[in-house]
């Protein structure tokens, strides 16, 4: 495997260390054991007694204001990636008449709402990134810290003027068409009806988390928060650790995905005793992490067909000294080796 990882040759079924088959059939049991029928119906609502689970814990306070029953061109339904890219492009067609809708305080997605500890992306940032060459900025590590991507979306949000006209705090309960008008009539939490002669729908899932359908968690008398919606209140600490108020505590975290590969390790330094309740265990491997060092005029060279293509995983992080160059569109551009050499998890 040695030999893979240093050429990164695929090794032939004959050369592989182990019977693939077996493996593939020793995945294929496992996941058996985990398929529901109920799908997504094993999880509990954020309703009821269980609604302060989605309260966002980022905003000063609750928006009040006017319904807005007033006409734009364009409406753009989530201030994810996806809306800001929509939002972003529009922008650049020459759409002056935009209106941004979001139902968190601010824009980001899934990178508002999840400030766990340890939130970080396992896709090299120069490729999960949009809009680096448009808003003149180059990430700091080869992997992106969750808040360097929530500060990026507010970049964008800022160099397309995309808070011009915005409603963070909305959510859309309907839209209807109104055919002798020609418009869209979008009606949020707020009383609007707002009119538009497009909608653009960029919202997801992500916004909403999910709670596990398991016995006794309606009369749990602890202390319970979901990591999208991380209580530093009672933790301490930030984003970048040091929960330093749960020393005297006795915690459980449910689930090992890629949330808790991250957060763990910050829960387990802090507390006074910590569970882990793992259902599948997680992949974990070496992630090579390094510095991206400064681009002459920070920008991204685009290659001759037009698509950006990120530079090869071998080259980012091992070549020798003098030789760390990006190849593709990036001249001079050095890499740094953070101290403590490579290691930590992929998340």
């Amino acid at each position: 495997m040695s030999d893979t990882v240093s050429t990164g040759r695929v090794l032939t079924r004959e050369e592989a260390p182990f019977d693939p088959d077996a493996l593939r059939d020793r995945y294929r049991a496992e996941r058996d054991k985990r398929v529901r029928a109920d799908g997504n119906e094993q999880y509990l609502q954020i309703a009821g007694r269980f609604a302060d689970f989605g309260d966002d814990p980022y905003i000063e306070a609750p928006i009040q204001r006017a319904p807005l029953t007033d006409e734009v061109e364009v409406v753009v339904i989530g201030g994810g990636f996806g809306g800001l890219l929509a939002g972003a492009r529009l922008r650049e067609a020459g759409v002056k008449s935009l209106r941004m809708i979001e139902a968190a305080g601010d824009f980001g997605g899934t990178w508002y709402w999840n400030r766990y500890p340890g939130a970080a992306c396992d896709i090299e940032s120069l490729v999960y990134l949009p809009l680096l060459e448009e808003t003149g900025f180059i990430p700091e590590m080869r992997y992106t810290k969750a808040p360097e991507i929530y500060a990026h979306s507010k970049r964008i949000a800022q160099h397309y003027n995309l808070y011009e006209d915005v409603c963070f705090q909305t959510s859309v309960k309907d839209l209807s068409w109104d055919e002798a008008a020609q418009r869209w009539i979008i009606s949020t939490n707020h009383g609007d009806a707002m009119r538009a002669r497009f909608v653009v729908m960029a919202n997801g899932p992500l916004n909403k988390p999910k709670l596990p359908g398991i016995p006794g968690i309606e009369t749990f008398k602890g202390h319970a928060f979901h990591t999208s919606r991380w209580d530093y209140e009672y933790t301490g600490g930030s984003v970048l650790g040091g929960l330093d108020r749960i020393g005297d505590k006795r915690i459980g975290i449910i689930g090992t995905g890629a949330t808790a590969v991250q957060c763990v390790p910050h829960l387990a330094e802090g507390a006074g005793q910590l569970y882990v309740f793992q259902r599948t265990p997680s992949a974990v491997n070496v992630r090579n992490r390094c510095r991206l060092g400064p681009l002459p005029a920070a920008r991204l060279a685009e290659p001759p067909d037009g698509q950006f293509q990120p530079p090869g995983q071998r080259r980012l992080c091992r070549r020798g000294p003098g030789q760390r160059r990006l190849d593709r569109g990036l001249p001079g551009a050095d890499l740094h080796r953070p101290q403590g050499g490579r290691g930590g998890a992929v998340a």
